[in-house]
């Protein structure tokens, strides 16, 4: 047995249950009850709010977009293609284009230019595969590829891993161990991998085995990466024995692994440069780019689901052109643009951020994302995560009173820690030494001084009012989310909302009726049904406690029977 490992996890669960068991009472004190905070969760929240606030003070700048429509002749054949401004009379570098005046006068000279081929440059480039996936590129890529959740995605990959029937044989595990940060394979992997590529693509399909280094900080690598355990387990073969969202997966993985021993791709890339001269004499450029594929290789096989904010490269071929040539213009088009705050934090995107930061391990992503999310911390809008009220407050008080614990910098330097004593370079005992004892004053000194957080900043207000004019508010109970007025319990107006949908503001389909039932509740224009209300509550309150005091002593009764039986 390996000590310096057994020691190193060791260290990272007590360090997670120092920091979650002790600052988790903190915030039921300071904010509210039944929330919780933890080493790595917490980090992962500030950093959404983060990006929120980063959201929020975006100011959007004015940009224009011009480009031309063009058209030449080959051979008996007309093409049509479209070149983006590149360079602008009297400017050096890159084009800027900030407002329309200037949009509206290089349009102009555009609509006058004779369009004059300058330059055309060709490059080969070879397009690598993928390396096999780790943890967190399964969980990425599912994201992307099948909306997957990390916790959705993991749950169906032990499954692969635990094994399933394929037909009167005993249980195969199709896949390695999934909670891995390695993307080496093994030898008997590559070489499976190497011949079953030759039969079913050809030898110009493969070059030798492929060996990946790992990109993230903290990777150990003590596994090798996801992969299928047999090349000829296809997704074809297996899948009469497996369920859709498991095909789906086993086929991503298996894919992904075969392509990354194949070939390169051989794309070839083109751009031309075209002079266009306005008739006032200025003379600007306008680019064309296009790309062929010269060999498939290992796109043969695999493409890979690019993120929803990522940049359109889909290949265009252009036609033949020489130096020289001339062109007709079809159409000039100037676009007004503004520019785009970040986006906000996908799955894919936030377990990505999380894992090039250095902050959390493989098999903690898809328990971050879910803690989370169940604590009401984010909402999702589209795929992507939104702070609630909620989340806002615990993260800028755990921020405001343990800074150090909320620091992405932090949090990753403590990994780097328990890397070094799973190298037998730190003793395991003085590093929670050193961290614990600041923490504890810290949390000691937040419960004597720190003011309590105002139970009003943590509820999301609707655009909808309360007969009395307060805001109703987005509350959220055991049956789902639901309106209630910013004076509960004093004034008990409640409405439910949608099912399904996000709480808005909106509210059932029934608007008139639901709406007139429950403004009768409010405390402020309607004093008696409310007091009649509370009073009704009150009762079905002292009714459930007599229950359950009954139920106490008949179980107390039937303890000690069980005692007296067991004597």
């Amino acid at each position: 047995i390996d000590m310096e490992l057994v020691n190193a996890q060791q260290a990272r669960r007590l360090l997670d249950r120092l920091v979650g068991f002790t600052l988790s009472p903190v915030l039921w004190k300071k904010v509210k009850a039944d929330l919780s905070a933890g080493r790595v969760q917490s980090v992962a929240l500030r950093i959404i709010v983060d990006r929120e606030r980063e959201i929020e003070a975006f100011k959007p700048e004015e940009y224009w977009v011009i480009s031309v429509d063009l058209e030449t002749e080959a051979g008996t054949r007309t093409y049509n293609f479209n070149a983006a401004l590149s360079a602008v009379a009297g400017q050096k570098g890159k084009p800027v284009v900030d407002n329309g005046t200037t949009a509206t006068a290089i349009k102009n000279d555009l609509d006058s230019a004779s369009y004059i081929v300058s330059s055309i440059t060709r490059r080969e480039v070879r397009q690598r595969p993928r390396s096999p996936f780790t943890t967190s590129t399964l969980q990425q890529q599912a994201a992307r590829s099948f909306r997957f959740s990390a916790q959705r995605t993991m749950r169906i990959a032990q499954g692969l891993y635990e094994g399933i029937e394929l037909g009167s044989s005993d249980p195969v595990g199709l896949i390695t161990y999934m909670r891995t940060d390695s993307v080496n394979l093994a030898q008997n992997a590559l070489d499976e991998a190497e011949a079953f590529i030759r039969t079913a693509y050809g030898p110009e399909y493969t070059s030798g085995p492929k060996r990946y280094k790992t990109k993230s900080k903290s990777a150990q690598e003590a596994h090798e990466a996801v992969r299928p355990t047999s090349a000829e387990n296809t997704p074809e073969k297996v899948a009469p024995f497996l369920s859709s969202e498991q095909l789906r997966l086993y086929t991503m993985i298996w894919k992904r692994t075969i392509a990354s021993q194949m070939t390169d791709a051989i794309v070839d890339n083109t751009g031309v440069e075209i002079e266009a001269t306005a008739s006032n004499g200025n003379v600007h450029s306008v680019r064309a780019t296009g790309s062929v594929i010269k060999f498939d290789g290992f796109r043969k096989l695999y493409i890979e689901t690019r993120d929803e904010d990522a940049e359109d490269e889909d290949n265009k071929q252009l036609p033949a052109m020489n130096e020289g040539d001339a062109l007709e213009k079809k159409s000039v088009n100037a676009d007004q643009k503004f520019t785009q705050p970040p986006p906000r934090f996908t799955e894919a995107n936030l377990i990505r951020f999380l894992e090039e930061q250095g902050i959390g391990r493989p098999s903690t992503y898809a328990s971050i994302v879910g803690t989370i999310e169940r604590r009401q911390y984010v909402d999702r809008e589209k795929t992507r995560f939104k702070p609630t009220p909620l989340g806002t407050g615990v993260s800028d008080f755990l921020t405001q009173h343990f800074s150090n614990i909320m620091d992405t910098g932090f949090t990753s330097g403590m990994e780097s820690k328990l890397d070094s004593v799973a190298e037998g370079e730190q003793d395991w005992v003085e590093m929670l030494r050193e961290f614990f004892g600041p923490f504890e004053k810290r949390v000691e000194d937040t419960l004597a001084n720190a003011d309590r957080v105002d139970h009003k900043t943590l509820v999301q207000k609707s655009d909808e009012k309360c007969e009395g004019g307060d805001n109703l508010v987005i509350r959220t109970g055991r049956y789902g989310k639901f309106l209630s007025c910013g004076r509960f319990p004093e004034c008990r107006v409640t409405i439910s909302t949608r099912p399904g949908e996000r709480a808005t503001g909106e509210v059932k389909e029934n608007w008139e009726i639901t709406w007139k039932t429950a403004m009768e509740k409010c405390a402020i224009v309607h004093p008696e049904a409310a007091a009649a209300v509370a009073a009704e509550a009150e009762a079905k309150r002292g009714a459930r406690g007599k229950r359950r005091s009954a139920n106490g002593k008949t179980a107390g009764k039937s303890k000690r029977r069980t005692k007296a039986a067991a004597k």
